[in-house]
């Protein structure tokens, strides 16, 4: 099956360690974008709350983890691989993102 790729928006619109939504067709977003410059793209959606305010959450670092923290309960998510690291077996949704001459782009199945 081939990947889809949607464009989301320009690289310079990221500010490092800030979240940005974005919507793909039905599916909220959360783009981040960390200090290193690598680009995560995860579920707008807060596992617990079910509001749509993942791209409001604090970012950072647990051990290596790069992480964003739900704005809401505080639950902090791994970045890399969605995976609630204070509440055993919750993820939030990861999406395949890159970065191709300045341009984001997600694919979201």
């Amino acid at each position: 099956m081939k990947t889809h790729w949607t464009f989301v928006c320009p690289l310079e619109r990221l500010q490092p360690e800030r979240g940005a939504a974005a919507l793909i067709g039905s599916i909220q977003i959360a783009l981040i974008r960390t200090y290193d410059g690598v680009i995560f793209a995860v579920d707008n959606r807060d596992p617990f709350a079910g509001a749509q305010v993942m791209s409001r959450g604090i970012v950072g670092s647990r051990g290596d983890a790069p992480t964003i923290t739900s704005p809401l309960h505080k639950q902090v998510y791994d970045l890399r691989t969605g995976e609630c690291l204070d509440v055993p077996g919750i993820t939030l949704p990861t999406y395949p993102v890159r970065c191709t001459d300045g341009l984001v782009e997600v694919a979201v199945s």
